[in-house]
């Protein structure tokens, strides 16, 4: 039945980010909002330590522990750190470095490069070479055998070099400890999510280029 019903409704690329994502492109599960009952009692629950007097948006895996001590899951995904932006008017080509995901992340990013979500009219696109590179985009925890080559990629890059870590993962170590990228290379730019939605993605995208 879905195979019918995507030929009658055909392709039809996303409005955004000239409009709101719609439902569809929302996930039902993306960063939690303390809405009452006592956070200490969510602290201990919480696998990351994403939860003190405040929520750490990049160490948050979406694993919903916390629901049962007054958290409630939004579907808000429009969720980036920017530490530098450059203006870039022309295009932006990114060199992406799996330092050690689990897969979630890079299914998120294939689907960037779909008709539905359709990266290259923004802009943006994937190159196999960090020497073409304007961003390096990071995801996953950086396992001990990606530390080198992942240096490698930097400093083949022309510059401004521009590092974005992307998932929890990438950002603060997730699961796996306290360490992200930051701790090998200086990140300009984090997108919160565990995976991140591909609107997430193009939201830091944007974001990070003063596009958004």
């Amino acid at each position: 039945m879905w195979v019918i019903k995507g030929l009658r409704k055909g392709i039809i690329t996303t409005k955004y980010p000239d409009e709101k994502p719609t439902k569809d492109e929302v996930p039902e599960i993306g960063v939690p909002v303390h809405r009452h009952g006592d956070i200490k009692a969510a602290m201990g629950v919480c696998p990351t330590d994403a939860i003190s007097e405040a929520l750490d948006f990049y160490k948050c895996i979406f694993c919903q522990r916390c629901e049962d001590y007054g958290f409630e899951m939004t579907g808000n995904v429009e969720i980036a750190e920017v530490n530098r932006k450059l203006p870039f008017s022309g295009s932006v080509h990114i060199f992406l470095v799996d330092a050690g995901s689990c897969n979630a992340c890079n299914r998120e990013l294939d689907m960037l490069t779909n008709p539905y979500y359709d990266l290259h009219r923004l802009g943006f696109f994937f190159t196999p070479t960090p020497r073409h590179a304007d961003i390096m985009f990071v995801i996953g925890k950086v396992t001990d055998r990606m530390v080198e080559p992942m240096l490698k990629a930097y400093e083949a890059m022309p510059e401004p070099k521009i590092v974005v870590a992307a998932g929890s993962c990438a950002t603060s170590g997730g699961i796996f400890g306290n360490e992200g990228v930051d701790r090998y290379i200086n990140v300009d730019a984090k997108i919160s999510g565990c995976p991140p939605s591909p609107i997430g993605l193009l939201y830091g995208l944007l974001k990070t280029y003063r596009r958004r």
